[in-house]
Parts: C-alpha cells; structure tokens; sequence
C-alpha cells in the first residue's frame, strides 16, 4: 500500500488500480517534477551540426542540460523501483519513465474488450452484492465502499438512489425495521455514500446499546 515515506509497490494483477491511484499521489507528493517527467516526451539533449540535430556529448553538457537528465532519470528510477521485481523485469526495455507507464496501463488495464468484459463483471458483482452470513457490518460496508470504488475506477458511475438503495437492501434481515426507518425518513437520491454508511453505523450502535 506503501506509506509517505515507502513508495507503493505494484505486486499483482488485481492491485493495479489503487496502485495506479496511490503511486500517482505518492511521486506528486514527493516531486511534481517527477510526475511532469512521467507524462511528458522524452527529452534529447542534442546540438545542431551542420543543419541537422544530434545528440551531445556528455563532456559537452551544461547544468541546464543534467538537470533535465537527472530528472528524467529520476522518475524512470521512482517507477521502477514501485514494481517488485519480477515485474520490473517484464518492463527493462523502457527507457524512459513516460514510455514504462504508458506500457504499464495498456498491460494492465487491457484494450477495451477486456475494459468491458471488467466492466460486466463489476456491474454483475454489484447487483449481486448482498450480506454474507457471519460477517461484521464494518466488513460489508467495506466491502462495498471497496466494489464502489472499483466501478468508478473503471468508468462505471451510478446515482447516489442506486447505490445506497443497494447498500441498504443487502443488509441483513435483522435489518429490516432500520432500513424501512432510513428509506421513509432520508433522500437516498442525495444522501453520499458516505452519509449512508454514517447512518447505518449510529444505527448500529443505537441496537447495541
């Protein structure tokens, strides 16, 4: 997940939409020059020679020249050092920061084919997303903030009704009494998620007291 202080690593298949997420965050936090480095052309340091362009010789280079090297170096390096190592050795021959996270995304996010068929499986996981027996409410409720977020990352966006009309609905049977409560009293089609779940867990500790 990786901390202020530790770089996120990209560990497996699944994890790569936080990941994206986080390690964006984590090199804007760290250097924007970095993250400028990641999304922009790769630069050559050259010389004209005889009408034509050509690259210096390092010998020849000024500070202005290695900063913009260094810098470029410096977020190839970050990257690759976000990936573990079985990974970061698939991707050795990019050399430049911008060209790795460009081949990172279509690796992992796929072409659109396979961005639909995740898609269909999101929205298939959502209208089937209901209570497991034995499990917490803190773990449902996370579970779903989980697949909400996971649609979004994918492009997939409901209204606040459909989302907490879902949420509400898969609660447990011992729920039923809250929930017809919650639904006669609040506007779901304004409510955020968040203030849904605010309510199901003052709910929730209302019946324990």
């Amino acid at each position: 997940m990786g901390k202020t202080t530790r770089i996120p690593r990209l560990l497996s298949v699944d994890g790569f939409p936080e990941w994206k997420y986080r390690i964006e965050k984590y090199i804007k936090m760290k250097d924007f020059k970095v993250w400028r480095s990641m999304i922009k052309v790769h630069v050559r340091i050259t010389n004209t020679v005889a009408g034509q362009l050509v690259d210096k010789v390092v010998e020849n280079y000024t500070d202005e020249d290695f900063e913009k090297v260094e810098e470029q170096e410096r977020a190839l390096a970050t990257l690759t050092m976000a990936l573990s190592p079985d990974r970061a050795k698939c991707f050795r021959e990019y050399t430049s920061a911008k060209a790795l996270w460009e081949a990172l995304i279509e690796v992992y996010e796929g072409n659109e084919d396979m961005k639909e068929s995740r898609q269909d499986m999101l929205r298939q996981k959502f209208n089937m997303f209901n209570y497991f027996p034995g499990e917490t409410l803190e773990a449902q409720l996370q579970r779903f903030t989980t697949l909400t977020t996971e649609m979004n990352i994918y492009g997939i966006f409901l209204t606040k009704f459909e989302i907490n009309k879902k949420l509400l609905n898969a609660l447990p049977k011992s729920w039923y009494m809250n929930v017809v409560v919650i639904k006669k009293t609040k506007d779901l089609s304004l409510m955020t998620l968040a203030e849904t779940m605010a309510i199901i867990k003052a709910c929730d500790i209302d019946d324990k007291q």
